[in-house]
């Protein structure tokens, strides 16, 4: 399992298959292992609102996993297009007070 966050939006959107905004600009879609999904989404997105959070099943996908900035840290992102039948579960991901992000129960 692999994990993405993105608007309500912009899932609501989403009609086959889902393509985020860095596919086009980077080439790949950015996801995250479950234990790097808290960390990540605050800091990135600190206190973004209406977010929800993907819950990918990466069979059949090719997923890359690789440090592409640098950064000392792996990451899993897709070279393309992921088909909505591959997202198991869409949660609520609204930030804390603080405007951090715990991941909802369950995951």
């Amino acid at each position: 399992m692999i994990y993405h966050w993105c608007s309500e939006g912009d899932w609501e959107a989403v009609g086959d298959s889902y393509m985020a905004d860095s596919l086009a600009e980077e080439g790949f879609i950015h996801f995250s292992f479950r234990d790097q999904v808290e960390r990540t989404a605050t800091t990135l997105d600190r206190g973004r609102p209406n977010m929800v959070l993907l819950c990918v099943d990466d069979t059949g996908l090719e997923v890359v996993v690789e440090d592409s900035y640098g950064g000392g840290e792996e990451f899993p992102h897709v070279y393309g297009p992921i088909p909505a039948a591959a997202v198991v579960r869409v949660l609520p991901f609204p930030p804390q007070a603080d405007g951090s992000f715990l991941l909802p129960e369950g995951v």
